[in-house]
């Protein structure tokens, strides 16, 4: 009996013994599945990151930029003349511009009007006192333009995908300006409407049949800059305006078609609406005002001189579906979109 109990408990130990060494061949077998498989996703994540800037770099080579010839900037800064290929300069003036996060089509024709008009300056030399004999200065005066460094800067970890699009956007129109009876125009272009474009010639002293007063529905819904208040008080304003202000007395405002200030009364002296937004640095001069105890409320709608293409405007037109070409027609009355050899031969028969 005893023989029997130990002989029972050695096959016990032996059916033990074999399924602890069956277990133990499943964990080794099993084991570096389980290890492989949670990093079989990083590695594919790994794999995706690692040939991602060879894509970008295969897409940065399809978009390569050829320029006909380059732009002297004069950097204000630091006071030097900065050399750089026409479409990289658009590319860096769309950049400083219009957002990047605007549609394509709308960073597009933003692109279309920043070639435009450099290329028209060039072709009619409009500016001899720029310095250091530079073509263009890099501010509001001609169009704003910040290099590759202070760009980065301003965008952070942002920089990569912000300038691929824009490079898209130049790339899809690179060499095509817009043009009036085969001339390339002055493409005005601001940041928002007040529902409305503005005639040229109620701003500025010159009427240019293309740019004409239009609709612009979309600015209201989809701009920050839409609507603006500034506060005064009555010695602020006279001072500001140069006049004495009667707080009895209600200001005269004129309009033009587009609603915005032609003309504003104070006393006996008369003011463009031009002339005040200037002095009273507002964003717009479609502006109306109210009395608050002893302060001025000027309440504005838009954001710029009103003349040419509103870019939030063209961002709404890109959100539902036009194109660049569509939103240049639109907003340059009358104009074509054709390439430098048509438009600018002259140009670019100096710089071969």
């Amino acid at each position: 009996m005893k023989k029997w109990k130990k002989q029972q408990n050695n096959i016990n130990w032996k059916i033990s013994s074999m399924i602890a060494v069956g277990v133990l061949l499943s964990v080794m077998f099993l084991l570096p599945s389980i290890i492989v498989l949670p990093f079989s996703g990083d590695q594919t994540e790994t794999d995706a990151s690692t040939n991602s800037p060879t894509k970008n770099e295969e897409k940065n080579r399809e978009r390569e930029l050829t320029s006909p010839f380059h732009v002297n900037v004069f950097r204000t800064t630091n006071e030097e003349v900065e050399q750089v290929p026409l479409e990289e300069y658009v590319v860096h003036v769309v950049a400083s511009e219009m957002p990047a996060d605007f549609e394509l089509e709308a960073l597009k024709a933003q692109a279309l009007a920043a070639r435009t008009y450099v290329v028209r300056f060039l072709v009619q030399g409009v500016d001899q006192n720029i310095p250091g004999g530079a073509d263009v200065t890099d501010t509001v005066e001609h169009q704003v333009y910040k290099n590759e460094d202070e760009l980065r800067e301003l965008w952070g970890s942002d920089y990569h995908w912000k300038i691929d699009k824009i490079t898209q956007a130049v790339y899809e129109t690179q060499g095509k300006i817009i043009t009036y009876d085969n001339q390339p125009i002055t493409p005005a272009f601001f940041s928002t409407s007040n529902g409305y474009t503005e005639n040229s010639e109620n701003y500025w002293p010159n009427e240019l049949p293309y740019l004409r007063i239009v609709e612009s529905p979309w600015d209201e819904e989809i701009s920050p800059k839409f609507f603006n208040q500034k506060t005064f008080t009555k010695p602020q304003l006279e001072e500001l305006l140069g006049v004495p202000v009667n707080s009895e007395e209600k200001f005269h405002l004129t309009r033009t078609e587009s609603q915005r200030v032609e003309t504003m009364k104070v006393g006996e002296k008369s003011f463009t609406g031009r002339e005040v937004r200037t002095m009273l640095d507002l964003p717009s001069n479609d502006f109306t005002i109210t009395k608050k105890n002893d302060h001025y409320v000027f309440t504005t709608r838009g954001y710029g001189h009103g003349i040419g293409m509103s870019q939030y405007g063209a961002n709404g037109m890109a959100i539902e579906g036009k194109t660049s070409s569509e939103i240049v027609a639109y907003y340059y009355k009358g104009t074509e979109v054709r390439s430098l050899e048509e438009a600018a031969p002259t140009l670019l028969a100096k710089t071969d």
